[in-house]
């Protein structure tokens, strides 16, 4: 009855083939066998092997449902509405154009008298496809009620459907299944799909144990695991795995460099991309923009212009999610001039392009080069996201720009749709609390309509440190604590707070309760970039460089200098109760000070250097690296926790707000 009803709908196969002249043509070829009368029956068994094979060709080529209709009376035309090798393509393609499975596709599934495995499958993949796990495994249960063997691409659509919705327990359940049919244990394509399932239900262990289990492996398999631990943060295992791997693709090579660079390990990131180079391994944009993220960390010139001069030769240059990555990368190596010229370069630009360039002129305190880029993005039918405010508003913070901040803030929901997140917030707590309205800023982080996070707290703590008030200090620091209570910065700021302001007792206290907690803190660390872009990294206090003996002497001399026309340590920046003379060797050991000496005797005179550092810098290493960059006369770029400072002819462009 149900192939009747569907006949009907179709009304007649003749008036049907009313497609184009080509495609009617094409459907008209199949009935000349059934034309044909008194043939051997092997010849017509020859015959209809060939009217289904060209069926199933045409539906491949089918372009929407009408054309999928008229071939399914082509179907019942020549009588296969029972052959489930045709039926099983006809559904599949209903699913390809997200035909609802519980209408047309289940009429042509429940017509059907004997059904294959291949045909539940096909109905499975459909559900699961459209969203409908549960009614997939429904329909897994039935199949298996009917004694209907699945076959490897049952389980495997129904691992990826596990994997899609984390549902590692009913993952588990088909796991099984697996083992009690039997004969899976050595599929493959099973096999690595159930190796993804456990992987991104973060079930590396098992998938390990399935992994290690396979009689055969194909680099699939390899690189998913591989893939499992980077995201786990397990590198050591990647690495030994990826060793492992006989044939190692592309795909594998990019797991390991994402893998590192994601794990704030540029350095490796760097090396597995000159191996993957140096291997002949073809590069795509996600390995690209992986070694990219690898250079912005590590902020290093040299590689970063390699990286780039290897996006030209790739011909990715013009990509737009790599040029985004490239002017970021740029920005975060100290050179926003490079940036620029990437965006500027661009054939094609979106939103994730112009907030890249935006945030990098903000970082390096370029504020009004922020705006405008922003203004000229709005006159575009590029609309801003969320990035691009975090931007401008970091613009306005870092230039004292509280009018500018405040009516961008107040047109984002207004003009653009963006509702402000806490990190807009973070941002405007920042632009009142560096400007000095700190009454202000604690009043807009307690009555924000979103719960304030760290960063909110965390502004309005650094606010207070720039302007010398411990008790609003007290206030954001008691919820960092809360937020964050092992972030031993938190603590050291509010403990350098309350020296400034001589309460001594509660230096004492909170050192205390950081000793209580076990919190030790993080030693000053800063970098620079040496010949053939080795890495030389220097530790605050710390004089065993295999230069060191060189260094000093530079230091002092720059000391000397500097004090003939008036600069003074600041001393208040050694929060500590310790001599004048402790205080003031303390400073000139401070790792900034230790790369700036090592660059002096490294790199040729008058070219920029550049300094990278894992702490904000304090108020006497800015004021001397101010005098630095005009007595040795050259730019000093540092980049410190927060932003960019650009040391020229004794300035620096935050102008002393940062």
């Amino acid at each position: 009855m149900r192939a009747l009803t569907i006949a009907r709908e179709f009304s007649t196969a003749r008036s049907l083939i009313y497609a184009p002249k080509q495609f009617s043509q094409q459907l008209q070829q199949q009935s000349k066998a059934t034309e044909e009368t008194f043939v051997p029956f092997s010849q017509l068994q020859q015959q209809k092997k060939l009217l289904e094979s060209e069926l199933i060709t045409i539906l491949d080529g089918c372009n929407d449902l009408h054309q999928i209709k008229q071939v399914h009376a082509r179907i019942l035309y020549n009588g296969l509405d029972q052959c489930c090798y045709v039926l099983t393509k006809l559904i599949r393609m209903l699913a390809k154009f997200n035909i609802p499975m519980e209408s047309y596709p289940r009429l042509v599934f429940d017509q059907v008298r004997y059904r294959n495995p291949f045909l539940w499958t096909a109905l499975i993949r459909g559900y699961l496809l459209q969203g409908s796990l549960r009614e997939s495994v429904v329909l897994y249960g039935s199949m298996r009620k009917e004694c209907i063997d699945p076959v490897s691409f049952t389980f495997s659509a129904l691992f990826k459907a596990c994997s899609e919705v984390l549902d590692v327990s009913l993952g588990r359940q088909i796991h099984a299944q697996t083992i009690l049919v039997g004969g899976f244990t050595s599929d493959l394509y099973v096999g690595n799909t159930l190796i993804d399932m456990y992987v991104k239900c973060g079930c590396l262990g098992c998938g390990r144990k399935v992994f290690d289990e396979m009689p055969a492996k194909d680099v699939i398999s390899w690189t998913e695991l591989i893939v499992g631990y980077a995201k786990g943060g397990d590198m050591e295992s990647a690495a030994a795995l990826f060793d492992g791997l006989p044939l190692k693709d592309m795909v594998a090579w990019t797991a390991m460099v994402t893998g590192y660079a994601q794990n704030a390990k540029p350095g490796e990131a760097i090396q597995y991309f000159e191996r993957m180079q140096n291997a002949g391994i073809e590069t795509d944009d996600v390995t690209l923009v992986g070694v990219i993220s690898a250079c912005a960390q590590l902020g290093a010139v040299k590689y970063a212009n390699w990286v780039c001069h290897t996006a030209e030769r790739s011909g990715f240059i013009n990509n737009v999610v790599v040029g985004s990555a490239l002017i970021d990368m740029y920005s975060k190596c100290g050179s926003v001039e490079d940036a620029f010229r990437v965006f500027e370069g661009m054939k094609e630009r979106n939103v994730y392009s112009y907030s890249s360039m935006i945030v990098g002129f903000a970082m390096h305190g370029q504020g009004h080069e922020a705006l405008k880029l922003f203004h000229e993005m709005v006159e575009t039918d590029i609309r801003p996201n969320r990035v691009t405010f975090v931007g401008v508003l970091t613009a306005c913070s870092h230039m004292g720009l509280v009018e500018q901040g405040r009516q961008l803030f107040a047109s984002m929901e207004k003009c653009y749709g963006v509702a402000p997140a806490a990190d807009h917030y973070a941002c405007m707590v920042d632009l009142l609390g560096r400007a000095g309205h700190l009454e202000e800023s604690l009043e807009l982080a307690q009555t924000m309509p979103v719960d304030p996070h760290a960063g909110v707290w965390g502004a309005l703590l650094g606010a207070c440190h720039i302007h010398g008030n411990p008790d609003i200090a007290q206030i954001a620091a008691s919820h960092l604590f809360e937020l964050e209570p092992d972030g031993i910065g938190n603590y050291i700021v509010l403990s350098n707070i309350y020296a400034l302001a001589g309460r001594w007792d509660d230096v004492s206290r909170v050192r205390k309760l950081m000793k209580r907690k076990g919190l030790k803190k993080n030693p000053g660390y800063s970098w620079v970039e040496g010949k053939n872009g080795v890495i030389h990294e220097f530790v605050a206090n710390d004089l065993t460089h295999s230069k060191s003996s060189e260094i000093r002497p530079v230091l002092e001399d720059i000391l000397d200098r500097l004090k003939a026309r008036g600069y003074q340590p600041n001393l208040s920046c050694v929060p500590r109760d310790v001599s004048d003379e402790e205080k003031e060797r303390i400073l000139m050991t401070h790792s900034e000070k230790l790369a700036l000496a090592f660059a002096m005797l490294t790199t040729s005179v008058g070219c920029t250097i550049r300094i990278m550092k894992n702490l904000r810098i304090c108020e006497d290493c800015h004021l001397f690296m101010c005098g630095a960059s005009q007595i040795i006369e050259r730019e000093i770029v540092v980049r410190d926790n927060l932003r960019f400072h650009h040391f020229r002819d004794g300035k620096c462009t935050c102008g002393n707000f940062w």
